[in-house]
């Protein structure tokens, strides 16, 4: 028989330190002086989420709960850094006991004291990317898998795999067939290459981030008496942007809370936009239904945009059917209304961009204080050229620029080497995608081409050559001939590779496609180039996108010198870009939205809203699928504080040859006409010489 007794710390009436309701509005206030239990806080975009936790940690402590009785939950280390700093300087006093971490050092945290319970060692060696990378291709070496025969998974897509299944709570044969169908056939030899790698993992006692996950909750879940410390030891738990949270962390916190309930969640639901990287967003919205009792606490009042920014947010997210009603409030006086511009096509809305840019800084906004936002890379391609034309500096934020991304250099590396057969950096570049081909493979190959190439060079300028054509160059034609020629020197491995190579090549190569870099873009995606982005990267969907686009862009240039000038052209900049400068403050933002989630900007440019593109059309098949491109939609409206520009080209080209008429996105039309201003374009006014017209008088009617 047993019983609780509860044991109350001492401490002195407490003294607090901190005027609350100085410092923090009537809506943020409630939510740091909550009582006791699970509480639900809903904090809108630039309400004051981080300051309301931050608070809440300080309000508990100076109730006299233990630093160390404290779990403070984030998604990143700087965040939490950022927090437990904030807090310290609120106190002034030292408040590193609090076990404030991410998710994974947390678990690594606890991991270190009880691993040996699990069958691992204290000393356990933390796997990174890299690391995991290289023992998952140990493992498919030691079940001796023709990779590029049967076309099987790199390393970092099964890493990929096998992350997604732990994260989302499914199996790995329910991944696959859901989110991997294309790898459905290799199902069997998958999961054997995953049982090798947690075997692996085991006996070289090595831990990837998900097992610093997984691991823990086992610890959880199979030791009820280290289940019962930790749930007693942490009487307090928050966490930060819960709606970010997937299956597996919310099942951790879950069971961590589960005894004295006093779990206090934030996030925004109308901002949860990671479910293609294992984000559940039923966490947070079914949060009361889990937590019966619970408080929910909204934080609507906003200290960044002007109230017609915020209007049009708040009717953008407004026909979300899953999702807790808020009505965002602004804290700032009144501005200008969103713009709505409708361009001809891609190039009008780059020039718009541009325009308008060189115009607010003219009006003292610096460009780094402006960014442009676009749903997919590819959307910001006309841009970034018209950009460069003007001169005028800009950054990216998503990482590796548009023309620097090892797909597109792949897929121009073609192109380079018809147009320049003698391209060795081109040719070496696409050889070392085939198997056993390495370096030094690559330079013995190039070698013997250069120089069978050479020899059917100069024959081709012969009187009697048969190989030239009237629509291509001899030395063009004499490149497939080469490739065949030294097909006995490639290494085994890649025969079949180099059979396809040379072919692709011949094909490049015929006088109809040799001239148009557009459908040479989409030959080298049908011969082979789609399939090896699905084995080889985790996001081929996007990455094919991209290239699709590539193909469209290309189709403005008249021949293949223009595009390949104007793309090598554009890398150098991306090049130059990349050095550190003393300016780089003074360049306008280019990013996805997913990547600006979390900044703001004086003003912010929305482009390529187009049904089909934002939304994307993928995305739309599924009701769930919308809503989230809805709020992917909201995350970038919320970002604006003074101006907020909303484009959308009313033509494209495509792909596949031919314009297509667009439609302006729904999330447009959702949103009522009066909570936007409308802009029409006018085209340029031609320069017009008036040197010879004589004196010009204004009519008695003018006005001017």
């Amino acid at each position: 028989m047993s019983r609780d007794y509860q044991l109350n710390r001492f401490s002195a009436p407490a003294e607090l330190r901190i005027d609350y309701a100085r410092e923090l509005n009537a809506q943020q206030l409630a939510a740091v002086t909550a009582a006791e239990g699970p509480a639900l806080v809903i904090a809108g975009a630039g309400a004051g989420k981080t300051r309301t936790l931050t608070y809440r940690v300080a309000w508990l402590i100076e109730q006299g709960i233990a630093p160390d009785r404290i779990l403070l939950l984030t998604f990143t280390n700087k965040a939490a850094k950022e927090m437990m700093r904030r807090v310290e300087d609120l106190l002034g006093s030292d408040v590193s006991q609090i076990w404030g971490g991410t998710f994974h050092s947390v678990g690594a945290r606890i991991l270190r004291r009880h691993a040996e319970v699990l069958g691992w060692r204290p000393d356990f060696t933390i796997l990174d990317r890299e690391d995991a990378k290289d023992l998952i291709q140990a493992c498919i070496d030691e079940a001796d898998i023709d990779v590029k025969e049967t076309r099987f998974p790199k390393p970092d897509v099964l890493g990929d795999i096998f992350s997604m299944a732990v994260n989302t709570g499914r199996s790995l044969a329910e991944t696959l067939a859901e989110d991997y169908d294309h790898f459905a056939p290799l199902a069997e030899k998958i999961a054997d290459i995953e049982a090798r790698y947690l075997a692996r993992k085991q006996a070289t006692n090595g831990m990837d981030f998900d097992d610093l996950l997984t691991q823990w909750r086992r610890v959880l879940k199979e030791f009820p008496d280290l289940r019962d410390f930790y749930q007693r030891r942490f009487q307090f738990i928050l966490v930060d942007e819960y709606q970010d949270t997937n299956t597996l962390q919310g099942d951790l916190i879950d069971r961590l809370a589960a005894v004295h309930k006093n779990l206090m969640v934030v996030g925004d639901d109308a901002q949860s936009i990671y479910a293609w990287r294992g984000a559940n967003f039923r966490n947070i919205l079914e949060f009361p239904k889990r937590w019966f009792g619970a408080q929910t606490f909204k934080i609507e009042v906003n200290y960044r945009s002007t109230p017609e920014i915020l209007a049009f947010a708040n009717a953008a997210i407004a026909p979300n059917v899953h999702q807790f009603q808020k009505e965002l409030a602004a804290a700032r006086p009144s501005g200008v209304k969103p713009v709505e511009v409708a361009c001809m096509d891609a190039g009008e809305q780059a020039a718009f961009v541009a325009q308008r840019a060189l115009e607010l800084r003219d009006e003292g906004i610096p460009l780094c204080e402006m960014a442009v936002l676009y749903r997919s890379h590819f959307h910001a391609l006309e841009l970034q050229l018209e950009l460069t034309r003007r001169n005028i500096p800009f950054s990216i934020t998503s990482g590796i620029r548009f023309f620097e991304q090892a797909h597109v250099k792949d897929v121009a590396a073609y192109l380079k080497l018809v147009h320049n057969p003698r391209d060795e950096i081109s040719f070496k570049r696409l050889v070392r995608l085939m198997p056993g081909v390495g370096g030094k493979s690559a330079d013995k190959l190039w070698q013997k081409f250069s120089g069978e190439f050479g020899v059917l060079s100069f024959a081709s300028r012969t009187p009697d050559a048969q190989l030239e054509t009237p629509n291509s160059k001899p030395e063009t034609s004499s490149l497939a001939v080469a490739l065949a020629r030294i097909s006995a020197s490639v290494p085994k491995k890649a025969a079949a590779a180099w059979a396809q190579f040379t072919a692709t090549l011949a094909q490049l190569c015929a006088p109809e496609i040799c001239t148009k870099p557009d459908a040479m873009i989409r030959l080298v995606l049908e011969a082979g180039y789609e399939d090896h982005l699905k084995a080889t990267y985790p996001n081929f969907r996007n990455r094919l996108e991209d290239l699709e686009q590539l193909a469209s862009f290309a189709r403005q240039f008249p021949t293949m010198a223009d595009f390949l000038t104007q793309l090598a052209l554009l890398t150098n900049v991306e090049a130059e870009d990349n050095q550190p400068s003393a300016d780089d403050h003074e360049k306008i933002r280019l990013s996805s939205i997913h990547q600006a989630k979390g900044l703001e900007f004086r003003v912010v440019f929305v482009i390529m809203l187009c049904d089909g593109l934002f939304p994307s059309a993928r995305s739309v098949e599924n009701p769930e699928g919308e809503e989230e491109e809805r709020r992917l939609f909201y995350v970038a409206v919320t970002r604006a504080k003074d101006e907020l520009y909303l484009t959308h080209p009313l033509m494209r080209f495509m792909a596949g040859g031919g314009d297509a008429m667009q439609q302006p996105s729904r999330f447009l039309a959702e949103v009522a006409p009066e909570l936007r201003e409308v802009w029409n374009l006018r085209p340029p006014v031609p320069a017009t010489d008036f040197s010879d017209m004589g004196e010009v008088r204004a009519d008695e009617d003018s006005p001017f």
